[in-house]
């Protein structure tokens, strides 16, 4: 108890600091500044996943709109680095060394993914719900921009309320936010932050409305069996269970990617293209996959997606301590109405678009219920919109095989690919 009342002059002190020194200069030589090193950094993250994991626990609407650890813990901590910039008491610094290198690693782990055979043993309907998904990603990223122009924006702060966030979510924010600041466009990062965050909640909310309108419009029902995946499936994972060997595979396979991928954006740079880091052995990751399954070889790509996870979990809890919050006070109009007309356009894509290029069948409006999470959110925010509209109406087979054969594997590479070539334009 006395170490607590100890703690009582402390906080007080935060909370009054600016009437006891009015003075913004003043307040400044008084502040406390400290740098953390990268093993520092990672402890601290690490100790926010956590406590995002805990609070996500005690707080059903986070895990009901599948809001990730990382997210609510990091978000925390950048509340608290907003009071310490706000009452001038406080300020920390951060390593972003580890923090760059677990992006590689993360986004090198989606090129892996990157699989044409399972492309094409999808069928035809993952083909056309991937096609669905990337004009959408075309037409966030458009929308974006020319919204972004019209408050007279940096067109990134559009790209940052875009395809990037929202059909990529938490993860592509935190890989291009800073990417796109360091381009010339302050804010971007917190501003693909609390985009992606809107997104998850947006994406649940709008999802069951259109899906219930078709279903009632056009008189759908569920089919009793699926006529275009049959009984075929398709193995994404191997059953051998996880060893060292098997991690050390998925290690040399990890760091010959990014090794040999680090060397692209480097070239591309010479001629005039700006790649982003990742991109590379994003790339040489797909091409190591098409080879390996060309020669009927396997890669441990269970391993390699759980090193992924942890890498993106430490990533986004590492970006997410650091963000400027403060910086979001300039842009909060303009982001409000760029998010809602997104919302709308998600919506009326859903209903006009993806239904129609999936077939107009009950197949197809499970489908779009589910692009509505998965372009506004993440293939989980997906997968919950149609288990929601599935237990009422009956199971869609196709749509729970075709939209995580998409989600999962293809729609971050092609995401990625769109989102550098706006860049490039509007450099």
């Amino acid at each position: 108890m006395s170490h607590f009342m100890g703690l009582v002059p402390i906080i007080s002190q935060i909370f009054y600091f600016p009437l006891l020194f009015p003075n913004k200069d003043m307040r400044r030589f008084f502040m406390f500044e400290y740098t953390f090193n990268m093993a520092e950094t990672l402890a601290i993250a690490v100790i926010l996943l956590l406590l995002g994991k805990g609070i996500k626990k005690r707080v059903p609407i986070l895990e009901r709109f599948f809001i990730p650890a990382p997210v609510i813990g990091g978000t925390l901590f950048s509340i608290f680095m907003l009071i310490g910039h706000n009452t001038g008491t406080f300020t920390f610094n951060f390593d972003s060394i580890l923090k760059d290198f677990l992006m590689v690693i993360f986004f090198t782990t989606i090129g892996f993914s990157a699989s044409f055979e399972l492309l094409k043993k999808g069928g035809v309907g993952v083909a056309l719900f991937l096609a669905a998904a990337t004009i959408l990603v075309i037409i966030q990223d458009v929308v974006g921009v020319f919204l972004a122009k019209a408050f007279n924006l940096h067109p990134y702060i559009g790209l940052a309320a875009g395809s990037i966030p929202l059909t990529g979510g938490h993860g592509t924010s935190g890989a291009f936010g800073p990417v796109l600041e360091e381009a010339g466009a302050a804010g971007a990062f917190s501003v693909a932050i609390a985009s992606a965050t809107f997104g998850l909640v947006a994406g649940c909310l709008i999802g069951g409305p259109v899906a219930k309108r078709l279903l009632q419009k056009y008189n759908l029902k569920a089919k009793t069996t699926d006529e275009e995946t049959g009984n075929s499936t398709i193995k994404l994972e191997s059953d051998n269970p996880i060893s060292e060997g098997t991690l050390f595979d998925s290690v040399v396979v990890i760091a010959l990617a990014m090794g040999i991928g680090a060397c692209i954006p480097v070239f591309s740079k010479k001629l005039g293209l700006v790649l982003p880091g990742y991109l590379g052995p994003m790339v040489i990751a797909a091409i190591i996959r098409n080879i390996a399954d060309a020669q009927k070889k396997t890669l441990p790509m269970k391993e390699i997606s759980i090193i992924g996870s942890i890498s993106l979990s430490l990533f986004l809890s590492m970006a997410l301590m650091s963000m400027k919050l403060w910086e979001l006070a300039a842009l909060a109009l303009p982001l409000i109405v760029i998010l809602l007309i997104q919302t709308v356009i998600m919506a009326l894509f859903a209903y006009h678009v993806t239904f129609r290029i999936m077939g107009k069948d009950y197949d197809a409006a499970v489908l779009a219920t589910g692009h509505c999470g998965f372009g506004l959110g993440a293939t989980p925010n997906a997968m919950a919109n149609m288990e929601t509209f599935t237990s009422v109406n009956g199971f869609s087979a196709k749509a729970f095989f075709v939209l995580p054969l998409v989600g999962s594997l293809f729609i971050d590479f092609v995401n990625a690919s769109i989102i550098t070539f706006f860049m490039n334009i509007f450099k």
